[in-house]
């Protein structure tokens, strides 16, 4: 399983990646993508969605569910990965490199290192 460093990860298997000025990009984890198994399809916020914190951001259907992805936080969706939207099983192939969103946050609270992730595990 990996575990990039440089990002930062919540207990709800999901990374984030430090774009500056509170802009950050967001995805699922190894571990989530793995647990989830083929993903077959991935419904993305729309941009500009102001996202309260547990509420539902995206969907994502595998072959063995569907798995709604609550936002730990509250935000606003500044930018979508359209590529997931033909092309969802790049979650799989690369999941740190096939992020979900680009979302602006007020306040980043309650996220891990990557060692504080692996020992959550």
């Amino acid at each position: 399983m990996s575990t990039p460093k440089n990002l930062k990860y919540t207990k709800e298997h999901d990374w984030l990646e430090d774009l500056g000025n509170d802009t950050y990009k967001f995805g699922i984890t190894d571990y989530a993508q793995n647990a989830l198994g083929d993903i077959v399809y991935v419904e993305l916020p729309d941009v500009e969605d102001e996202i309260s914190a547990g509420d539902t951001v995206a969907t994502v259907e595998s072959v063995k569910a569907v798995s709604e992805i609550v936002m730990p936080f509250d935000c606003t969706i500044v930018e979508v990965n359209e590529e997931l939207e033909d092309e969802p099983e790049k979650v799989n192939a690369s999941c740190y490199e096939s992020w979900i969103a680009i979302i602006k946050i007020d306040n980043l609270e309650e996220t891990m290192t990557a060692e504080e992730y692996e020992k959550s595990l």
